[in-house]
């Protein structure tokens, strides 16, 4: 049992490598898109966490140029 992926109840995450992730934030909170935490910044770049309608956690990384 991971702590990984709560809040959701899935066994697993789903990633997608974005491209300018503050700006994709704010559009997804227009969609009342649920925000799991906020923007976290590392050494390889940022990353934020969402979950889709069916309890799915999805994690978007915009890498460091």
């Amino acid at each position: 049992d991971s702590e990984n992926f709560r809040p959701s109840e899935k066994p697993f995450m789903i990633n997608y490598r974005v491209e300018n992730l503050n700006m994709l934030l704010e559009e997804l909170k227009k969609e009342n898109v649920t925000i799991v935490d906020e923007i976290a910044e590392y050494d390889y770049g940022k990353f934020l966490h969402i979950m889709d309608p069916e309890g799915n956690i999805i994690e978007l990384w915009e890498p460091k140029d």
